[in-house]
């Protein structure tokens, strides 16, 4: 499957749920491998917060995101409406804490989406496929969450509240070709109980009984109820028959399930990767989603660091020493590659054989050889360089100059006799010259250094 975008931006608009705040939304296509992320246009400097299962700060009635200070509230329903739609990348342009509640689901999220269309782009989308069970539990309330292998991405709530106005609920959805239809417009609902506590905390200033089911789960008081009519803007309330408040009308009997379904997609979301296999979430909120999320996400992160590829050496090179000479401007002792085994539009693995012989070791160091780290990013770029240069007719007329290096690691030490190899791939497509890439170095089968690297060719004058 290839990732995919919107095509063209929309814009929603609505109040919060919780500030009460007006809030003027707009969705932006995004590049590959982007994801979602939150932009604060209100703020100095435009910062943005990448949905990111990391800057969960509390769970308080919604999934709330923190960066440098930054703030994005209840960004639950606009993932799920990403992910349902099997939208991979997505910028968020916000001018308030949180996006607008709108009827308390994805259901205008999903319309504002389809409205602009999406389109289809080069890369290849990442999915982390479950080959073990995974799970996560929280001791002091019961709730758990357990992914299982399966050959589709599916999801299952079974929940119970222990009250008799909404007592237990099942909710599945097989396919996510049926989040629009069956889950998108469950909404989200209060018990009376915690209504009157969010109330008295100064939160849901933005709710009102078109954007929230309330259930009535104790007798209500003439002041309780004189103080709801005032939240709400409302002459009168009154109590239904089936327990809800005032006169919505549920769309499914299991519509609270669902709901809760929903705030399991946009929750595991933050894990930062698609998903192949079946999710089942026992008593699902907020607070063990998003710790379900954070373990999945250092889960992947893990078995991608350590998954190494594999490369049949022994099998002549794309491209051997003489013809990289006729790419890049390095030269020996500074040409610090050998080999280009692979070179795709997005990606590029080259290798280099490290030996007793290189000159930098006559003092690094004497008697205990080991291969500085800087020139192991030297070589990881040389060999992002074939990638930027593949794309002009006439490389042996440019020249390559970096521009960045953010996280840098060095996790083993190269000693002579290692083989290394470098495997770098595109994070943003290749503009005016300029790539932007994540870089890998491997030998002996374990990762020994990795950078997000950026460069930019110029013409030689």
């Amino acid at each position: 499957m290839k990732q995919r975008t919107i095509k063209k931006e929309v814009i929603l608009k609505g109040v919060g749920l919780h500030t009460g705040a007006e809030v003027t939304m707009k969705f932006v296509p995004a590049p590959e491998n982007h994801g979602y992320a939150f932009k604060r246009v209100d703020l100095e400097g435009e910062p943005i917060i990448e949905a990111d299962a990391k800057y969960v700060i509390n769970t308080q009635r919604g999934t709330n995101l923190e960066k440098r200070g930054v703030k994005i509230q209840t960004s639950e329903h606009v993932l799920a409406a990403f992910v349902g739609l099997e939208i991979d990348n997505v910028l968020v342009e916000l001018d308030a804490p949180e996006p607008p509640i709108m009827d308390g689901s994805s259901k205008y999220f999903v319309e504002a989406l389809e409205t602009v269309g999406v389109v289809e782009q080069d890369a290849e989308r990442e999915e982390y496929i479950v080959k073990d069970v995974i799970s996560y539990k929280d001791e002091a309330t019961g709730s758990e969450i357990t992914v299982i292998p399966s050959d589709t991405y599916q999801v299952t709530t079974m929940v119970d509240f222990g009250t008799k106005v909404l007592g237990t609920q099942n909710a599945t959805l097989e396919r996510l070709s049926d989040f629009k239809g069956e889950i998108s417009e469950a909404r989200t609902f209060s018990f009376l109980h915690e209504l009157e506590m969010l109330l008295d905390s100064g939160l849901i200033k933005g709710g009102d009984l078109n954007n929230a089911i309330v259930y009535v789960d104790k007798e209500i008081s003439e002041e309780t109820m004189r103080k709801l009519e005032s939240a709400f803007d409302k002459k009168k309330l009154s109590v239904k028959a089936n327990g809800i408040l005032d006169n919505l009308t549920l769309h499914q009997p299991n519509e609270a399930a669902r709901h809760k379904l929903l705030d399991v997609i946009g929750d595991v979301a933050l894990a930062g990767t698609r998903i192949r296999g079946k999710i089942i979430a026992n008593k699902p909120g907020h607070f063990v989603n998003t710790q379900f999320a954070k373990k999945l996400s250092n889960i992947i992160k893990l078995e991608k660091r350590n998954k190494i590829p594999q490369y049949d050496l022994n099998q002549p090179p794309l491209m051997d020493i003489h013809q990289i000479m006729e790419v890049l401007p390095h030269r020996p002792p500074f040409l610090l590659i050998d080999r280009i085994l692979e070179l795709s539009d997005t990606h590029v693995v080259g290798m280099k054989n490290v030996t007793m012989n290189e000159n930098f070791f006559i003092g690094h160091f004497p008697g205990a050889p080991v291969m500085p780290g800087v020139l192991q990013v030297e070589a990881m770029a040389q060999t992002g360089g074939i990638l930027v240069l593949s794309t002009v007719p006439d490389p042996e007329n440019y020249l390559t100059f970096f521009m960045k290096m953010d996280n840098v690691k060095f996790k083993q030490k190269v000693l002579p006799g290692d083989t290394l190899t470098f495997h770098c791939s595109l994070i943003t497509p290749i503009r005016r010259g300029i790539c932007h890439m994540q870089a890998y170095a491997y030998a002996n089968n374990k990762l020994v250094c990795e950078a997000e690297l950026m460069a930019q060719i110029a013409k030689k004058k």
